[in-house]
């Protein structure tokens, strides 16, 4: 039997709609995945915890493949739930950020300082899902307390050469990878918008405080949002919907001709790179062609600065962290990366009066932004300099997303360009406050679009066979197998 795409290619609804037929056990579904795991783990290196291994198992055209016992337990208890008490994520494979707790396995929050460490519970969002009936599948990579711009070894899996991003690098590239359909992530600066960018994948980061951040480690709270990776708009809107994101009025469908987009490309200008221009030139283009009301909008002249507000976005962050991190400072500061100390030993010397005027004249900026947008049915921004830079030492830089976590307004990636190497840009898609659900629904009307002409091609499997076990055969090798289930921490 043919089948098109094998298991780990699936999209979340996708994934789903099989699971709920029973033309898959979550069993089936998630040997699949850790057989695309254990083929690419050794180049995209996403995960810092799988569970440990304890027993083998054959796969039909592989070879004998040791399974983390912790997945499949938790799989094959999902499959011995009554089909009526089954929740609307069942069987659903989700990866975590590490820096989120989980109650079952280690949240280390990329550091020395914890490693090892069990939270004992779970975080507001992994509880949530967990209730659904997703599968938590593992941890996945980031920098030390989501703070360096450098740390993992991940890659990306279009080019093992480049950064997927940081600091929620995992996630990113194991949805990216098709190792997992959805993962968790989290924003203080461009950390879900970024990745998502650079690796091709769509990502979601929510209203601020329109999800629990309870259980998730605290860097800056006025700008730490949660967020999320899939690969399609509809999955968004999917894992939007379990954690209950609302607004005031129920959003309605819009035909391209009632949209109006506004394009700003933000103080921040010239520091972005050709692609990114091309891309925003390009996604211009495609949406007045199909009857979209495009304008070229300048931001608010308070908040036309670019170093003016780079300084007071620096100045929050700086200021909140220094006591995010006292406790680590003050308890095991050996473990501790130069750049955390710094940030608690304030080396900036900001005094509180500057802290506090900082935040008061966000807060301004803040209710100015939101009034804008109130305008226009979505703004058109960009969101990241450019290509994945070359090499993993440098994660890339926030200068296009800071902004918008910091005004707490809902954004949205869509991996719709390439660049002159052929990796992926993206654009973001942004709306008011608590508009998340028609943020949603103006991204798929004109994400359509974009991702259809565009010139980003998703990668895909070539000709390939399943099994009705759902075991694959003949998918494309994006590299060799160069390790074992026994080297994955």
């Amino acid at each position: 039997m043919v089948a098109s795409p094998p298991l780990p290619f699936l999209t979340s609804t996708q994934a789903l709609s099989l699971l709920k037929e029973k033309t898959i056990t979550v069993e089936t579904y998630a040997k699949r995945l850790l057989e695309r795991i254990e083929e690419r783990d050794g180049i995209v290196k996403a995960w810092t915890y799988l569970g440990e291994l304890l027993f083998l198992s054959a796969a039909t055209d592989l070879d004998v493949v040791q399974y983390p016992v912790f997945v499949l337990t938790q799989a094959r208890a999902l499959d011995k739930i009554p089909e009526e008490e089954r929740g609307p994520l069942h069987g659903l494979a989700v990866g975590v950020k590490d820096v989120i707790n989980t109650k079952d396995m280690p949240t280390e929050y990329g550091s020395p300082v914890y490693k090892g460490h069990r939270p004992g519970s779970d975080s507001s969002a992994v509880a949530i899902l967990r209730a659904a009936g997703a599968l938590i599948f593992g941890k996945t990579t980031t920098t030390e307390f989501a703070v360096l711009n450098s740390g993992p070894n991940t890659t990306n899996p279009w080019d093992p050469n480049r950064t997927p991003g940081g600091s929620s690098c995992g996630s990113a590239a194991a949805v990216a990878d098709f190792q997992v359909p959805l993962s968790l992530g989290a924003q203080t600066g461009g950390s879900l918008i970024r990745p998502a960018a650079y690796t091709g994948v769509f990502a979601m980061k929510p209203t601020h405080d329109a999800i629990s951040t309870e259980g998730q480690k605290v860097l800056a709270p006025t700008l730490d949002t949660f967020g999320f990776f899939a690969r399609s708009i509809e999955d968004l809107r999917l894992i939007a919907n379990i954690f209950g994101l609302k607004d005031d009025e129920s959003p309605r469908d819009m035909p391209l001709k009632e949209i109006s987009v506004a394009i700003m490309k933000t103080p921040m200008w010239s520091e972005a790179g050709p692609g990114t221009v091309a891309a925003m030139e390009k996604a211009a283009a495609i949406l007045r062609e199909g009857g979209v009301e495009v304008t070229e909008v300048p931001f608010p002249d308070e908040i036309s600065d670019a170093d003016a507000l780079k300084d007071i976005q620096k100045k929050i962050i700086r200021g909140e962290g220094q006591a995010a991190f006292l406790r680590e400072y003050r308890v095991d500061k050996a473990n501790l990366s130069p750049q955390v100390c710094r940030l608690v030993e304030n080396h900036s010397n900001y005094t509180r009066k500057e802290l506090a005027e900082a935040s008061d004249t966000y807060s301004q900026m803040r209710r100015s932004m939101n009034k804008l947008a109130e305008n226009y049915s979505v703004i058109l921004t960009p969101s990241a300099v450019d290509e994945a830079p070359l090499g993993l030492d440098d994660m890339g830089a926030a200068t296009f997303n800071t902004l918008w976590t910091g005004f707490h307004m809902p954004v949205i990636n869509i991996p719709a360009f390439v660049g002159a190497s052929e990796m992926p840009i993206g654009v973001s898609l942004v709306a008011p406050r608590f508009r998340d659900q028609h943020l949603l629904q103006v991204s798929k009307a004109i994400g359509d679009r974009l991702m259809a002409e565009g010139g980003c091609k998703p990668r895909v499997y070539s000709s390939a066979r399943v099994d009705e076990g759902g075991v694959i055969s003949g998918i494309m090798h994006f590299g060799r197998r160069v390790m074992g289930w026994s080297e994955i921490r």
